[in-house]
C-alpha cells in the first residue's frame, strides 16, 4: 500500500503537469490575429510561485525544470534561459516559503514582483552579453505587468480550484514523522 502523503504528492505533482500541460496548449492556440495584442503572462511561472510559496514539497526542482525546459522548446525561447530564470526564481522563493506563510499577501505580491523583475533582468542582460536578439522593452514590461497582474487569481485558483494550501500544524507533524 502507498503512503498517503507520498500519493498525495504525486498526485499533485501530476496535477501540476497536466496544468502546464493545458497553459501551454492554450497559449499555442491562435486566439489573437496577426496583429498580436498584449503578451499573455507567463502562467506556468505564476502557478509556480503560487505552489512553492504553499507547498514547497509538491513541486521539486527536477519537475520545475521539465517543465519550464518543454515550455522553451514549445514557445521557441532561447532553450534553457527562461527554465534556467524559472529555477533560480523558484528556489529563492523556496528558501523564504516558511516566512512569507506569516506574512499579508500584499508583501507576497511584492515578492513575487521583485522576483520577476530580477528574472526578466537577468534574462535580458544573458541575451545581451550573447548578442542575442531581444524582445522590445515595452513587450517585456507588458508580459511582467500582466504576469504580476495575474499572481492574485493563481493564488486562488491554487487553494480554490486545486487544493494546495498551506500545511496546518497536524500535516507538518504527520509529514515530519515520514
Amino acid at each position: 500500500m502507498v503512503d498517503p502523503i507520498t500519493l498525495r504528492r504525486t498526485s499533485f505533482r501530476a496535477l501540476f503537469v497536466a496544468v502546464a500541460f493545458v497553459f501551454v496548449f492554450v497559449r499555442i492556440l491562435p486566439f489573437m490575429g496577426p496583429s498580436g495584442g498584449w503578451p499573455a503572462p507567463d502562467l506556468i511561472v505564476v502557478m509556480a510561485f503560487a505552489w512553492i510559496l504553499r507547498r514547497p514539497d509538491y513541486l521539486p526542482l527536477w519537475l520545475l525544470a521539465c517543465v519550464a525546459l518543454f515550455a522553451d522548446v514549445v514557445f521557441m525561447r532561447p532553450l534553457g534561459l527562461w527554465a534556467l530564470a524559472t529555477v533560480l526564481g523558484t528556489e529563492f522563493l523556496r528558501r523564504r516559503s516558511h516566512l512569507t506563510l506569516e506574512k499579508p499577501f500584499p508583501l507576497e505580491w511584492l515578492l513575487i514582483a521583485t522576483v520577476l523583475l530580477a528574472m526578466h533582468a537577468g534574462e535580458a542582460l544573458m541575451l545581451a552579453v550573447t548578442m542575442v536578439p531581444q524582445p522590445g522593452l515595452g513587450a517585456t514590461l507588458l508580459e511582467y505587468l500582466t504576469t504580476v497582474a495575474v499572481y492574485p487569481l493563481a493564488v486562488m485558483a491554487t487553494a480554490f480550484v486545486f487544493g494546495v494550501r498551506p500545511p496546518s500544524p497536524n500535516e507538518r507533524d504527520a509529514e515530519a514523522r515520514t
